[in-house]
């Protein structure tokens, strides 16, 4: 990760009230495709209703990023780029998409937090922003990630 002076006091910050923490910064990233998206996931994030999210086990592999790993710490990124929260991945499953269960999509917190809901909120998802030319597919792969909030700012 390139260095960014915001992020690396974002993280001593963090670090200073969680010693436990590893030395490095993790990633910092943004939830959602627009500014508006992640800024509106992110306050789910901050008020405890989002523990989960799904990524394109496609996209994963057309960026060449690495797959979440339990024990992951990201700094979660507000629309403008702010970093606003720490959270730690507890739990990664790859799941296909007509397989994702209902814990999973409330879990996500968006929408009414159904299935149904989820469904649709992420096949759109991937059908419109999707990193990899495959898009969206009804048993794609799905990287469903759960994660608990280790610090909101």
């Amino acid at each position: 990760m390139p260095e960014n002076p915001e992020i690396d006091a974002y993280w001593r910050a963090v670090r200073a009230a969680h010693p436990e923490l590893p030395d490095a910064a993790p990633e910092a990233w943004g939830f959602g495709a627009t500014p508006e998206h992640a800024d509106s996931l992110l306050e789910l994030v901050l008020a405890g209703v989002k523990t989960g999210t799904a990524s394109s086990l496609w996209d994963y592999e057309a960026t060449g990023d690495p797959l979440p790993q339990e024990g992951d710490c990201s700094i979660i990124l507000d629309g403008a780029g702010t970093p606003r929260a720490v959270i730690q991945t507890t739990s990664v499953r790859i799941v296909p998409f007509d397989q994702v269960g209902a814990d999973h999509a409330r879990a996500e917190g968006e929408g009414d937090r159904t299935l149904r809901a989820w469904r649709e909120i992420h096949e759109q998802y991937w059908r419109e922003n999707s990193e990899n030319p495959r898009g969206y597919e009804p048993d794609m792969p799905v990287v469903c990630e759960l994660f608990r909030l280790v610090h909101p700012s």
